[in-house]
């Protein structure tokens, strides 16, 4: 059985056109549309689709009104449109707060290199989303009680071992004022009595992600205590113009401090750096004394920033003392470095299926053996503070 879905957007042009790259899928089927949020809130309780896509500035009701009386009322996956600008950045971040599953760039130009990559990333996404279940109540993105294309990426891993591949990249954008923060950290004395450590050390912690990845970082980072042992490494799939106002809304979330990462950033304790949209990040230096490098990367390559080409630059440098975690995403991304960095002896862990937006990351390092852990979303941060011996 196809897909339902649900097409909401002012435009009629824009409509029409998501509406005829869906329904070229046998997969996927359009079973409406609506010109704004008021009449979205009334054909998902009329049409029972399987899932939404949604535009965020329309007349009468807004994109984000709508989806957070639709997670209310008949709870679905929503797939958001978003203009990749600084403004459309933070918007899209308040629909994923309101309970929308992801986002894709509006003008398709933006996320592909040709016209049949557009669609068939569009299909893959609505696919992608379909198959999860959502809950009603959807956690909000500032509550602080919360509860593949191989080749090319393989190629450039490859080269990573073998070449010094950093070359400095500084980027300046507009900055996002931060919310204070209210919720307070759990300690290693407060979590899961049934985890134990491992008693291996540590130098980093990285944590890649896609799909669902903004509300499982906010979840997991804003649970940390502000005198977290450990610098941080997230990689999460974004566009670059969505990374700072991310980082920025992150930094206002937690106790740690997070920020957009910048060419020569000296890893610190107790600090996240967000790899920035559109670029590589890697770590060089020596053990203990990491330096962020940002570089452009093969365009050849899927994702920008990759999970692989950061966790491979880990493994070179810090070894078996890195603490790997893969979150929520589609496709497989983050695989074969977690892969490299098992091989040097490191720990990897996943997040597991039931709390994934889309189980496909973690799904990948766990299917080849690669993960020694498969923790629930709300576990995770329990689990690295015992594992940290966090008091």
């Amino acid at each position: 059985m196809a897909i339902k879905v649900l097409v909401v957007d002012d435009s009629s042009f824009f409509r029409r056109r998501v509406s005829e790259i869906i329904n070229k899928s046998p997969a996927l089927e359009v079973i409406g549309t609506a010109n704004n949020g008021q009449e979205a809130i009334e054909l998902v309780a009329k049409l029972k689709p399987d899932v939404v896509t949604m535009d965020i500035e329309m007349p009468v009701m807004d994109g984000i009104t709508a989806v957070k009386h639709i997670m209310a009322t008949n709870p679905l996956p929503i797939l958001m449109f978003s203009s990749l600008t600084h403004q459309g950045a933070s918007a899209t971040l308040d629909a994923l707060e309101a309970g929308a599953s992801d986002f894709l760039p509006k003008k398709f130009e933006d996320i592909a290199r040709d016209k049949e990559e557009a669609i068939k990333l569009l299909q893959q996404r609505i696919q992608a989303i379909a198959s999860r279940r959502v809950a009603r109540a959807f956690p909000k993105f500032s509550n602080r009680e919360v509860p593949v294309k191989a080749k090319p990426a393989l190629s450039a891993l490859k080269k990573l071992n073998e070449h010094n591949l950093a070359t400095p990249a500084n980027s300046t954008r507009e900055a996002v004022a931060a919310r204070p923060v209210t919720r307070k950290p759990i300690t290693a004395s407060s979590t899961n009595k049934f985890f134990k450590a491992s008693g291996k050390n540590y130098d980093v912690l990285a944590i890649g992600t896609s799909t669902g990845g903004p509300v499982a970082l906010q979840t997991v980072l804003s649970a940390l205590p502000r005198d977290f042992k450990l610098p941080i490494l997230l990689i999460q799939h974004m566009p670059g113009t969505f990374t700072k106002a991310f980082a920025d809304r992150l930094n206002g979330l937690c106790q740690i401090s997070v920020k957009e990462a910048s060419d020569g950033d000296i890893l610190k304790p107790g600090c996240a750096y967000l790899a920035p949209g559109g670029q590589q990040m890697l770590v060089d230096g020596r053990a203990g004394h990491g330096k962020v490098r940002l570089h452009a990367g093969s365009e050849k390559l899927n994702y920008k920033p990759s999970v692989d080409i950061t966790f491979a630059s880990l493994s070179k440098l810090y070894g078996k003392k890195v603490l790997a975690v893969v979150l929520t995403g589609m496709g497989a991304d983050g695989r074969e470095g977690a892969r490299m960095l098992k091989e040097k002896g490191a720990e990897i862990w996943a997040q597991d299926e039931a709390s994934c937006v889309v189980y496909g990351m973690p799904q990948a390092v766990t299917k080849a053996g690669i993960a020694t852990e498969s923790l629930a979303l709300d576990q995770v941060a329990k689990r690295i503070l015992v594992e940290l011996k966090h008091e």
